[in-house]
């Protein structure tokens, strides 16, 4: 079993990434500085196998600290939210994120030059495809596509360069792994100043799933959504996710190469709101539903290739959309009730 740093570990995703690893048998060192969504608990803060570090993954001397004692290092700390996010914050989003990955690499190369350090997995995102106009998209289509427009999805594929710049001048190994639309329980209210309606609803600056189950919890009737509803996502489950990012740091045959990780089951945002609304109203309440203004950067589709992920590493997202809104709704609708979302 190996000894993992993993960076943004109480974050949305990376709570997910801890306990897959620590179910695994593997050793876990957590660093995050609770800038998104404050302090929160975990399950596992008390497991012996744990050890969490509360600091700025942009403290290259600390993250060098950790990661020479680590056999495997998850980039995953990211400033990162949803749609709205893109606007309300973007310079902030590639300016943070680059200053964190400039850290995380120059700590990870000092930490597999002197330490015991083997790879760096990267967190990289489904939105290095934004500017796609083919589907599915399939791994290295990211180089032959025209470059994100967002600022958020140039950062990430950034993140990639960086990935393969390190190999190539200092042979640091790598794996590149892209999330698709994760959907979990865990995300509360993004902190920050910008406020973001959508109808009479504040939304929770984080995903699509949440923001949705708050509005239909909180009364919103008829209900607000971005645009016609025709976007195409791949809702991913964050256990599933994580189990693929683990799968992907552990295989030898995942070294130097990036993969998709995603279901392979296309979804209207129409017909996940549909989805939600009968699950919370029952089916005899008629769904209604008004268009707002979509955001500039809403891609319309984002439909992912997830066969090298299938051959190469033998992983499969299996989890339905009914079982994760069947966690994910009385999770939302309880910290709804809480005064959390």
């Amino acid at each position: 079993m190996a000894k993992v740093l993993v960076t943004g570990s109480a974050g949305f995703i990376g709570g997910y990434v801890v306990e897959e690893l620590l179910g695994r048998g593997h050793e876990v060192v957590g660093l995050d500085n609770f800038s998104k969504y404050g302090p929160v608990t975990h399950s596992y803060d008390d497991n012996p196998g744990y050890r969490f570090v509360e600091g700025d993954a942009r403290d290259t001397a600390l993250v060098t600290e950790l990661a020479a004692d680590c056999d495997h290092f998850i980039a995953g700390a990211a400033m990162i939210g949803g749609i709205s996010y893109f606007h309300a914050y973007a310079y902030d989003l590639l300016a943070t994120n680059e200053r964190i990955m400039a850290a995380s690499c120059d700590a990870a190369i000092a930490a597999h030059r002197d330490g015991r350090l083997q790879k760096v997995t990267y967190m990289s995102s489904s939105m290095v495809f934004e500017s796609t106009e083919t589907w599915p998209s399939k791994e290295g289509d990211e180089r032959r596509v025209p470059p994100p427009l967002s600022s958020y999805g140039f950062q990430k594929l950034a993140v990639e360069y960086y990935a393969r710049a390190a190999w190539e001048q200092y042979k640091l190994p790598y794996t590149i792994v892209r999330p698709f639309n994760c959907v979990g329980v865990g995300e509360g209210r993004a902190l920050g100043e910008a406020e973001v309606l959508s109808g009479n609803v504040k939304l929770a600056m984080s995903h699509v799933v949440p923001d949705l189950v708050q509005k239909i919890v909180k009364g919103q009737d008829p209900l607000h959504i971005l645009g016609e509803g025709n976007q195409v996502r791949h809702y991913t489950y964050g256990g599933d996710l994580a189990a693929g990012i683990v799968t992907a740091m552990e295989h030898p045959a995942a070294l130097n190469e990036d993969f998709n990780l995603s279901t392979a089951e296309s979804t209207t945002v129409l017909e996940l709101a549909e989805v939600i609304w009968a699950k919370i109203k029952g089916p005899e309440v008629p769904f209604r539903y008004v268009s707002d203004d979509p955001f500039e950067y809403d891609v319309q589709k984002r439909v992912p290739d997830v066969t090298k992920a299938r051959e190469v590493l033998g992983f499969e997202a299996t989890t339905s959309l009914d079982e994760m809104l069947d966690e994910v709704v009385p999770w939302v609708t309880q910290a709804v009730h809480d005064g959390r979302l």
